[in-house]
Parts: structure tokens; C-alpha cells; sequence
């Protein structure tokens, strides 16, 4: 599959939802593009650069999206919010003249769903604490509490960690490796 890709600072997983502003022009000609094609895009995080930069790099893993909601921002910019799809794995990127970021990709395995282990029984309270911020809640995502992938792909967009132990924890392909992960990284920001 041949697509944008979107770098950014932040990652999405799929069932998740970001809200985004617009306004480079590579980026409004790819969201008009992908509107008339009924298209997504794949978000993925930055390595080096910034967001608004030419010179980028980016990790090789990230997240098919599809726009679910678009509107003129009162500050004049263009908002769309992005739903996360499934993850892919770039395996060919390239720089269109205009600047834009595309890309060859090929789709991941789905993880497999399952119920949250008693050990991790605190994970899904501190997701539901984070769900209640007026943010969060707006984004109107659903979440399922009782599944391990659901709550470890919640945790690892809305917690407040390194972006590499992001991608890490994005890149991993067992829910219960991420749980134990996620609980691991709680566990060292209580104690910071």
C-alpha cells in the first residue's frame, strides 16, 4: 500500500483518536487527497526533526489513520481528527517535491484480545482516571477495560512517557509484554 505519512511527536495505536491542525500546504493537499480517495494516511513518530519540518526521520513502525471528523478552527487552521486504524511496518519512504512524506507499507498481524490479568488489576483504573479529563473525554473514544490490548494501546497514547518508550511499547505485538511494561514504567514515574 502506497501512502502519506505524517510524522509527528506523538504515537496512535488502533481504536485511537487524535485531533490535528492543518495548515502546511503538503498537508492540506494530502488530506484533500485522501478525503476525494477515501483514504488514510500513517502516523508515525518523529526520530529526529521537527513536526513542521523538511528534514525529518521517522520510525519505521506506525499506524494506519483514517479522518473521521474535519472543521474550520476558529484560529483560521484547518482541524481534522484522525482515527487509528492498524499498524504497519514502512518498508519504503520517500519525499515528494512539495515536501510531503510518502511511503510503501505493509499491515501488521492484528493482536490478539484478551482479558486483563488480575496483576495488572490497577491499569485499567489509572486508563479510567485519564478518561475523565475533559480532553480525553471529547475525543470520544470507546474503550474496552476489560480487554489488555484495548487498555495497553490507551495507556501507552495518553501517559506521559518517553516518546522512545512509546514506540517501544507501540511496537510490541503481545498485549501482556506491554501491560508488564506499562506497569513497570508507572512504577518508575510514582517513584520520580
Amino acid at each position: 500500500m502506497r501512502v502519506p505519512i505524517f510524522p509527528l511527536n506523538s504515537v496512535v495505536l488502533p481504536g485511537g483518536r487524535v485531533p490535528l491542525q492543518l495548515f502546511e500546504p503538503r498537508y492540506i493537499d494530502m488530506l484533500t487527497r485522501c478525503l476525494k480517495d477515501d483514504q488514510g494516511f500513517v502516523i508515525t513518530l518523529l526520530r529526529d526533526g521537527t513536526e513542521a519540518g523538511r528534514v525529518v526521520s521517522f520510525y519505521e513502525i506506525g499506524t494506519y489513520v483514517r479522518i473521521i471528523d474535519f472543521e474550520q478552527l476558529d484560529n483560521g487552521l484547518l482541524g481534522i481528527t484522525v482515527e487509528g486504524d492498524t499498524k504497519v511496518s514502512i518498508t519504503d519512504s520517500w519525499q515528494q517535491a512539495d515536501g510531503l512524506n510518502m511511503g510503501e507499507v505493509v499491515l501488521l498481524p492484528v493482536e490478539a484480545s484478551g482479558d486483563v490479568p488480575a496483576v495488572f488489576h490497577e491499569l485499567p483504573s489509572v486508563l479510567r482516571a485519564l478518561f475523565r479529563h475533559p480532553v480525553i473525554h471529547e475525543l470520544g473514544m470507546s474503550v474496552d477495560y476489560d480487554d489488555a490490548r484495548d487498555v495497553g494501546w490507551r495507556l501507552t497514547e495518553l501517559l506521559p512517557l518517553d516518546k522512545q518508550d512509546k514506540q517501544q511499547l507501540m511496537e510490541m505485538q503481545d498485549p501482556l509484554a506491554r501491560l508488564s511494561r506499562l506497569q513497570m514504567l508507572l512504577e518508575a514515574l510514582g517513584e520520580g
